[in-house]
């Protein structure tokens, strides 16, 4: 794999300091691979991140993190609670501590850059409804196109005064004491639901969501490692407020979102063994390991552990003689793989049977229109492939061969399509490969160590 270097971990440094991150566009050739062999261990899950640094900033005392996220969007998390108050210094180990507000932050006259980060913007938006004092959300030109009108719904329900642009960011949002809520989601939103928990551990009384479909559940357990008290049922979560947060120590298990697209690479190679050690499994993340046994890979999970409420274990996979066989992703199970139905869409038609996606609409406001990009893609690199509204069809049985990826700014096209071109004919540019930064900047360093060449 030649080109440019991968964008090294220092991006996660910049944004502690509160400036902007803006990086040049970059492209990565990408060549074929006889197989995929190795061991890796992950940078830490985004999502966890996320969370922790948040809850840590909000809470009392100093809380220390080892294999924090390296990504952008984690940093844009911590740059907009560190403007808040809050401080956050990363040590020579590569710990990251962060020193809390004690449940009040200071508002502050400059707006908060939530970067590409949509986990940023909906969940602080949750956390400082309730705080004195006017707070602007601002964002790159990605997310200032996506929906933010989910979150002011609740939002309002309580009796905050949030003014949007046309539905989207820039976000202002004068903080005040509010009411506590009974809410039900109109779509499964971890986002959404975390930023209504959130306002609600502020606020008098109990405040309860309500989610047709599970979804994942870090802000839940992160929020009971910090100490909240919350009740959970079949189709609830209820947190009665005020609460206080305090500071923890805890080590980031490995993302499995980021792993996705290791597994997904060492799926389409006959005779690959890739493991990966101290990943996170938390069992509303882990649906992809379902997807890809249905698939015809083989799957061990070794060592499992429970580590603050979240399950840690070592992964291998291996894939068989035979290959990939298909499937179908919908329903409930398309919204639990929402992040990394663009890697398995982009690997279908390396698979027997090819892979159906239904009801998976909310993948054309992501970071990009993440179905038409994968379509554009997959028809560059020489594949039949049907578009609709809320999914694909990629038939399988097809070779691929190099081309030139329009990755949109997106990380996980970038990164999905890197996967496909191990096995296509040919080299493949990935045009605006410094996106893969937004979640995880080791990414093509990473893949070219367990791409045996």
């Amino acid at each position: 794999m030649q080109g440019p270097a991968p964008l090294s971990a220092k991006l996660v440094e910049t944004p502690f300091s509160g400036a902007p991150l803006h990086t040049a566009t970059q492209e990565r050739l990408v060549r074929p691979a006889r197989n995929v062999l190795g061991s890796l261990r992950l940078p830490g899950d985004k999502s966890i991140s996320h969370r922790y640094g948040m809850l840590a900033a909000f809470a009392e005392g100093v809380s220390r993190f080892t294999n924090f996220s390296t990504g952008a969007d984690c940093a844009s998390t911590l740059a907009c609670m560190q403007a808040l108050g809050a401080s956050v210094r990363k040590l020579d180990d590569g710990a990251v501590e962060v020193t809390g507000v004690a449940g009040r932050v200071t508002p502050t006259s400059q707006p908060l850059d939530c970067g590409n980060s949509g986990s940023t913007m909906r969940m602080i938006s949750g956390l400082l409804a309730p705080q004195e004092g006017t707070f602007t959300l601002v964002g790159d030109e990605s997310l200032s196109r996506r929906p933010m009108e989910r979150i002011r719904k609740p939002l309002e329900a309580m009796g905050a005064r949030l003014t949007l642009t046309e539905g989207h960011a820039p976000i202002t949002i004068q903080g005040g004491a509010l009411k506590a809520i009974d809410y039900t989601t109109p779509v499964p939103s971890a986002q959404v639901k975390t930023c209504v928990l959130l306002a609600g551990l502020q606020t008098e009384g109990t405040t309860i969501v309500r989610e047709a479909l599970r979804t994942r559940d870090h802000s839940e357990l992160a929020l009971r490692a910090f100490g909240a008290v919350l009740t959970r049922n079949l189709e609830s979560i209820s947190i009665a407020g005020p609460q206080k947060l305090h500071a923890i120590e805890a080590a980031v298990p490995g993302d499995i979102s980021s792993a996705a697209f290791f597994l997904a690479a060492a799926s389409i190679f006959p005779g690959s063994s890739l493991v990966l050690d101290a990943l996170g499994l938390n069992p509303t993340r882990a649906a992809l390991l379902d997807v890809l046994t249905t698939l015809g890979a083989h799957i061990a999970v070794l060592d499992l552990e429970e580590k603050n409420a979240e399950l840690v274990g070592t992964v291998q996979i291996t894939a068989l003689p035979d290959g990939l066989r298909s499937a179908e992703i919908s329903g409930g199970l398309a919204a639990q793989l929402i992040d990394e139905l663009p890697v398995l869409a982009a690997i279908a038609p390396y698979t027997a049977g090819g892979i159906r996606i239904r009801d998976a609409r909310e993948l054309r406001v992501k970071e990009s229109d993440r179905i038409a990009l994968v379509a554009k893609n997959l028809r560059a690199m020489g594949a039949e492939v049907e578009e609709f509204e809320d999914g694909l069809d990629v038939p399988g049985g097809q070779k691929l061969h190099g081309a030139t990826i329009d990755s949109g700014g997106d990380h996980r096209i970038a990164m999905a399509f890197a996967v496909a071109a191990l096995r296509a004919e040919g080299e493949t540019l990935i045009q605006g490969s410094e996106s893969a930064a937004i979640s995880f900047p080791e990414f093509f360093d990473l893949l070219d160590m367990v791409a045996d060449r």
